[in-house]
Protein backbone atom coordinates (compact mmCIF):
# COMPACT_ATOMS: atom_id res chain seq x y z
CA UNK A 1 0.00 0.00 0.00
CA UNK A 2 0.97 3.63 -0.40
CA UNK A 3 -0.20 6.97 0.79
CA UNK A 4 -1.40 9.36 -1.48
CA UNK A 5 -0.64 13.51 -2.15
CA UNK A 6 -4.14 15.00 -0.42
CA UNK A 7 -4.69 17.94 -2.68
CA UNK A 8 -5.43 21.18 -0.71
CA UNK A 9 -7.55 23.86 -1.58
CA UNK A 10 -7.67 26.13 -4.15
CA UNK A 11 -5.93 23.66 -6.32
CA UNK A 12 -8.27 23.48 -9.02
CA UNK A 13 -8.03 19.61 -9.56
CA UNK A 14 -10.67 19.74 -6.33
CA UNK A 15 -13.13 20.75 -8.77
CA UNK A 16 -12.74 17.75 -11.31
CA UNK A 17 -15.37 15.91 -11.77
CA UNK A 18 -15.31 11.99 -10.96
CA UNK A 19 -16.28 9.49 -13.29
CA UNK A 20 -17.83 6.45 -13.31
CA UNK A 21 -16.24 2.90 -11.66
CA UNK A 22 -16.45 1.32 -15.31
CA UNK A 23 -14.96 -2.33 -13.85
CA UNK A 24 -14.08 -2.72 -10.06
CA UNK A 25 -10.83 -5.13 -10.80
CA UNK A 26 -7.86 -5.54 -8.63
CA UNK A 27 -6.42 -1.93 -9.58
CA UNK A 28 -9.82 -0.38 -8.05
CA UNK A 29 -9.25 -2.11 -5.02
CA UNK A 30 -5.91 -1.42 -4.67
CA UNK A 31 -6.55 2.40 -5.14
CA UNK A 32 -9.09 2.09 -2.03
CA UNK A 33 -6.70 0.20 0.23
CA UNK A 34 -4.13 3.48 -0.13
CA UNK A 35 -7.50 5.89 0.03
CA UNK A 36 -8.16 4.14 3.36
CA UNK A 37 -4.21 4.34 4.12
CA UNK A 38 -3.88 7.99 3.73
CA UNK A 39 -7.26 8.79 5.34
CA UNK A 40 -5.70 7.07 8.73
CA UNK A 41 -2.44 8.75 7.85
CA UNK A 42 -4.08 12.50 7.83
CA UNK A 43 -6.79 11.55 10.35
CA UNK A 44 -9.40 11.51 8.46
CA UNK A 45 -13.10 10.06 8.67
CA UNK A 46 -13.78 10.04 4.91
CA UNK A 47 -11.39 10.52 1.45
CA UNK A 48 -12.45 10.57 -2.00
CA UNK A 49 -10.80 9.56 -5.06
CA UNK A 50 -10.87 13.35 -6.57
CA UNK A 51 -8.88 14.59 -3.47
CA UNK A 52 -5.96 12.33 -4.30
CA UNK A 53 -6.51 13.74 -7.84
CA UNK A 54 -7.88 10.75 -9.23
CA UNK A 55 -11.12 11.02 -11.08
CA UNK A 56 -13.26 7.89 -10.25
CA UNK A 57 -16.41 7.60 -8.35
CA UNK A 58 -14.78 5.95 -5.00
CA UNK A 59 -15.24 7.23 -1.43
CA UNK A 60 -13.73 5.56 1.50
CA UNK A 61 -15.11 6.45 4.92
CA UNK A 62 -14.04 5.31 8.51
CA UNK A 63 -16.30 6.33 11.60
CA UNK A 64 -14.50 4.26 14.43
CA UNK A 65 -12.45 5.57 16.63
CA UNK A 66 -10.75 2.44 16.11
CA UNK A 67 -9.92 2.72 12.47
CA UNK A 68 -11.83 -0.32 11.93
CA UNK A 69 -15.04 0.01 10.38
CA UNK A 70 -14.07 0.78 7.05
CA UNK A 71 -16.43 1.62 4.35
CA UNK A 72 -15.64 1.92 0.46
CA UNK A 73 -17.95 3.30 -1.80
CA UNK A 74 -18.00 2.66 -5.79
CA UNK A 75 -20.28 4.68 -7.70
CA UNK A 76 -21.86 6.25 -4.38
CA UNK A 77 -25.28 8.35 -5.40
CA UNK A 78 -27.99 10.20 -2.98
CA UNK A 79 -31.53 8.94 -3.58
CA UNK A 80 -33.41 10.85 -1.16
CA UNK A 81 -32.45 13.32 1.20
CA UNK A 82 -34.77 13.86 4.55
CA UNK A 83 -34.82 17.31 6.95
CA UNK A 84 -31.87 19.80 7.51
CA UNK A 85 -29.46 19.52 9.93
CA UNK A 86 -26.18 21.92 10.96
CA UNK A 87 -23.41 20.34 11.94
CA UNK A 88 -19.53 21.33 11.92
CA UNK A 89 -17.19 19.94 9.15
CA UNK A 90 -13.80 20.12 8.46
CA UNK A 91 -12.18 19.02 5.31
CA UNK A 92 -8.52 16.98 5.27
CA UNK A 93 -8.39 19.40 1.77
CA UNK A 94 -8.47 22.59 3.44
CA UNK A 95 -6.70 22.01 6.53
CA UNK A 96 -7.02 23.54 9.85
CA UNK A 97 -10.30 24.87 8.63
CA UNK A 98 -13.77 24.34 10.64
CA UNK A 99 -17.64 25.73 9.76
CA UNK A 100 -21.21 24.47 10.45
CA UNK A 101 -22.88 23.44 7.03
CA UNK A 102 -26.29 22.73 6.46
CA UNK A 103 -27.28 19.38 5.03
CA UNK A 104 -29.64 16.98 4.74
CA UNK A 105 -30.22 14.73 8.64
CA UNK A 106 -30.88 11.67 7.02
CA UNK A 107 -30.68 9.86 3.20
CA UNK A 108 -31.13 7.12 1.54
CA UNK A 109 -28.15 6.29 -0.70
CA UNK A 110 -26.92 3.10 -2.96
CA UNK A 111 -23.16 2.22 -4.24
CA UNK A 112 -21.17 -0.94 -5.00
CA UNK A 113 -18.71 -2.53 -2.55
CA UNK A 114 -15.47 -4.04 -3.63
CA UNK A 115 -17.17 -7.06 -4.94
CA UNK A 116 -19.81 -5.27 -7.49
CA UNK A 117 -22.72 -5.79 -4.94
CA UNK A 118 -25.45 -2.97 -5.15
CA UNK A 119 -26.15 -1.67 -1.34
CA UNK A 120 -28.89 0.66 -1.07
CA UNK A 121 -29.63 1.59 2.49
CA UNK A 122 -30.30 4.43 5.05
CA UNK A 123 -28.52 5.89 7.06
CA UNK A 124 -28.47 9.76 9.44
CA UNK A 125 -25.97 11.62 11.90
CA UNK A 126 -22.28 12.17 10.99
CA UNK A 127 -22.51 8.87 8.21
CA UNK A 128 -24.95 10.29 6.61
CA UNK A 129 -23.25 14.08 6.37
CA UNK A 130 -20.16 12.54 5.91
CA UNK A 131 -21.41 10.51 2.69
CA UNK A 132 -22.85 13.56 1.59
CA UNK A 133 -19.32 15.77 1.80
CA UNK A 134 -17.72 13.15 0.30
CA UNK A 135 -20.15 12.57 -2.61
CA UNK A 136 -19.90 16.70 -2.95
CA UNK A 137 -16.12 16.63 -3.65
CA UNK A 138 -16.71 13.60 -6.36
CA UNK A 139 -19.02 16.31 -7.83
CA UNK A 140 -15.95 18.81 -7.94
CA UNK A 141 -17.63 20.54 -4.56
CA UNK A 142 -16.54 21.60 -1.54
CA UNK A 143 -17.53 21.66 1.68
CA UNK A 144 -16.63 25.53 1.61
CA UNK A 145 -18.78 26.15 -1.24
CA UNK A 146 -21.95 26.27 1.15
CA UNK A 147 -20.50 29.56 2.97
CA UNK A 148 -20.71 32.96 2.20
CA UNK A 149 -18.71 34.40 -0.46
CA UNK A 150 -16.56 36.75 2.28
CA UNK A 151 -16.23 33.69 4.48
CA UNK A 152 -14.38 31.59 1.31
CA UNK A 153 -12.42 34.70 0.48
CA UNK A 154 -10.99 35.34 3.76
CA UNK A 155 -10.33 31.12 3.98
CA UNK A 156 -8.13 31.67 0.56
CA UNK A 157 -6.28 34.81 1.40
CA UNK A 158 -5.46 33.57 4.84
CA UNK A 159 -4.05 30.03 3.02
CA UNK A 160 -1.97 32.00 0.04
CA UNK A 161 -0.93 33.93 3.16
CA UNK A 162 0.34 30.70 4.86
CA UNK A 163 1.67 29.63 1.32
CA UNK A 164 3.72 32.48 0.53
CA UNK A 165 5.14 32.35 4.25
CA UNK A 166 6.12 28.78 3.54
CA UNK A 167 7.47 28.90 0.56
CA UNK A 168 10.12 31.78 2.30
CA UNK A 169 11.15 29.46 5.02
Amino acid sequence: MALLEVLHFPDDRLRNVAKPVETIDEKIRELAANMLETMYAENGIGLAATQVNIAKRIVVIDLSEAKDEAMVLINPEILELHGIESMKEGCLSVPDYFDIVERAESIKYRYQNLDGDIIESETDGLLAVCIQHEIDHLNGKLFIDYLSPLKRQRLKKKIEKLEKQQTVL
